[in-house]
């Protein structure tokens, strides 16, 4: 399957239009290019934003913005804000940053939440920074620049901000709703799936590149075994196909002691309708959010997908979540790739899950809509675990639409069959993903560079390695 050239020429003319310049050198992409934008901080790099940016870029063999970026944003660390009365942690990394109008002897001015609605800390950022370094690292061979002091004291005020203890009983993070991609209220406060599989991404991450000297040492022993129980955990209690479906339909609740089945105090009261009948006997998926008490039944897009890339699924599951989206087509891929959350809260349940909020009506934005954006990594994925014809089938839909529509950020309706009420134009990302997947699907050389970016570990005693990969131009 192969994307026109009109389509390619105009996502990358997009993306190079969109290149932000500090004291003459690259640092970063708009996150839109629409001169009627809906928000105006859309007019600033994001660190989530940048990801498949600067994938497209190391995968082009231009690593040169992507060093940048990694420097500012470990610079901009010092800038963080005292907000509501509350002064963070200083290994928080900022959501964004803008350039100063006047000078460019002036640093970029960043945003830690300050200017976000709800003001919501950007906990995902330190995630996508430490993953993007080892991209960088493993493109490159560069391996000095992780190990500079610089570099090494964030890593380590990552980890420490990160594993910082708590009153939580399981290995996963919990975080405020809002927190991530999904960056508005949506009832998704908890442990999302999509921070599980960043976390142990980072945690993989982290032990390849911090250096095991002895100031490091406990850290690294924390980590890795926060990294092995996290992973066992979502492997068995996030997992969901017709068989635990069952499980949980028969739980006894209220169970002590220590030898229990239900180990959360799951009601199976919380099974919503629309799962009975919807979830095929060949498929599953990873749950949304999980707790005391609390299961989100709602598939996850984003986390599904990072968790087969980062090896937080098994092969197995990452095979029977693929075959899901094979079966379930019309309702999470449909008219343009791919939905981000399924299903969308409606009527009373989205006006106490959303707080009756306007753009998150149902079947729009973030509340079922359909994200372009979501692309590389349904790409990747596919590729991962040997289904390239599902990446081909939903490339070839999203390519054509996507140029025509002035490379849209969200798309509306059950099926994205509408581009978003309050959707920018000239979205950043959206012209990136596509630029990602057409690269994977035709260049065999950036595939096995970008399956190096990956993270791979099916054995729970396995040792953890860095793997190295030469980049090589796009054909």
């Amino acid at each position: 399957m192969i994307t026109s050239e009109t389509v390619l020429d105009s996502a990358r003319q997009l993306l190079e239009r969109s290149i932000l310049y500090h004291s003459g050198q690259p640092v970063g992409t708009l996150a839109a290019l629409d001169p009627a934008l809906v928000a105006p901080n859309y007019a600033e790099c994001f660190v989530r934003d940048f990801v498949p940016s600067a994938l497209f870029y190391l995968l082009e063999g231009k690593p040169e913005i992507v060093l940048n970026f990694l420097n500012m944003v470990l610079d901009l660390r010092a800038q963080q804000p005292i907000i509501l009365g509350h002064e963070r942690a200083p290994g928080l990394m900022p959501a964004s940053f803008r350039l100063p109008n006047d000078s460019d002897d002036e640093m970029p001015i960043a945003d830690f939440g300050d200017r976000a609605i709800g003001r919501v800390a950007p906990v995902d950022s330190a995630l996508w920074w430490t993953l993007l370094l080892r991209a960088y690292v493993v493109a490159t061979g560069d391996l000095e620049l992780a190990r500079s002091p610089r570099f090494q004291e964030g890593l380590r005020a990552n980890l420490q901000l990160y594993l910082k203890e708590n009153f939580e009983t399981s290995p996963s993070l919990l975080v405020p709703d809002a927190s991530f991609m999904i960056d508005r209220r949506m009832g998704v406060h908890g442990h999302p799936l999509e921070i599980q599989a960043l976390f142990y991404g980072m945690l993989y991450t982290t032990q390849e590149l911090l250096l095991p000297v002895e100031e490091n040492r406990y850290l690294l022993t924390m980590c890795k075994k926060r990294m092995q129980t996290l992973r066992s955990y979502v492997r068995i209690y996030y997992w969901l196909d017709s068989e635990r479906l069952n499980e949980i339909h028969r739980f006894q609740s209220e169970e002590f002691g220590h030898d229990v089945t239900n180990i959360l105090n799951i009601y199976p009261e919380s099974i919503p309708g629309w799962i009975d009948g919807w979830l095929p006997r060949a498929g599953g998926y990873l749950l949304g959010n999980l707790g005391p008490s609390r299961i989100d039944f709602r598939l996850f897009t984003f986390g599904n997908l990072l968790s087969i890339l980062f090896g937080l699924a098994t092969s197995q599951q990452a095979a029977r979540i693929m075959q899901l989206f094979e079966l379930r087509w019309e309702e999470l891929i449909g008219e343009m790739p791919l939905k981000i959350c399924y299903p969308a809260v409606e009527g009373e349940e989205w006006a106490h899950t959303t707080g009756s909020d306007p753009k998150n009506r149902p079947w729009s934005y973030h509340n079922g809509g359909h994200w372009p954006c979501l692309l590389w990594a349904f790409t990747g994925a596919a590729l991962r675990t040997g289904r390239q014809d599902l990446a081909e089938r939903a490339q070839a839909i999203a390519a054509p639409r996507l140029e025509q529509d002035r490379w849209a950020e969200y798309y509306d309706g059950r099926r994205g069959s509408l581009i978003g009420r309050r959707a920018n134009l000239m979205q950043v990302w959206s012209a990136a993903s596509l630029l990602i997947s057409h690269h994977l699907l035709e260049n065999p050389a950036a595939r096995d560079l970008f399956d190096a970016f990956m993270l791979r570990d099916e054995n729970p005693e396995s040792e953890v390695s860095l793997p190295r990969a030469t980049p090589q131009p796009a054909p």
